[in-house]
């Protein structure tokens, strides 16, 4: 099974912000980050777990993504991201990044684990100093989804 722990930060809400994404596999281990000029918290979290899934070199790939985002994972777990899609996204966010999610979630049997932030779990921890060094470097990117305001 591969075990992807993911974190997203922003520095105001919105503001700078970034995800950290820890992959592991066996004895292998992959960590990648990203920052964005303006975005928001939540659009980093999501972004967290779409990079991950996305860096998977395989398709039906069993997949334990840890996460402490509530709004992830109960958006998933709970079906309320197959409704607003259903409903094209009337009066949601992010319809971008979660088209993009649903994309590559459906090749994968992914399952999530809520972790609590900042609770001393190394690997939540390292995605954490990820997301808020990538937020805070200067090789910021732009998040056209949420810049454009089309999807926000």
């Amino acid at each position: 099974m591969i075990v992807i722990y993911t974190d997203g930060s922003s520095r105001g809400n919105p503001g700078p912000g970034g995800y950290g994404t820890v992959m592991k596999y066996k004895e292998h281990r992959k960590e990648m980050s990203q920052g964005y000029r303006k975005t928001t918290n939540n659009r980093m979290e999501l972004l967290a777990v779409i990079i991950g899934l996305e860096s998977l070199k395989v398709e039906k790939a069993k997949v334990k993504v840890y996460s402490d985002s509530k709004y992830v994972i109960d958006s998933v777990e709970k079906g309320w991201l197959w409704n607003w899609i259903k409903k094209d996204f009337k009066g949601k966010k992010n319809k971008d990044l979660w088209l993009r999610f649903a994309n590559i979630y459906k090749k994968h049997y992914v399952t999530f684990q809520w972790v609590k932030g900042h609770a001393g779990i190394p690997e939540n921890e390292r995605c954490d100093q990820l997301a808020v060094e990538a937020a805070e470097s200067s090789d910021l990117l732009v998040d056209d989804g949420f810049e454009s305001g089309l999807y926000s």
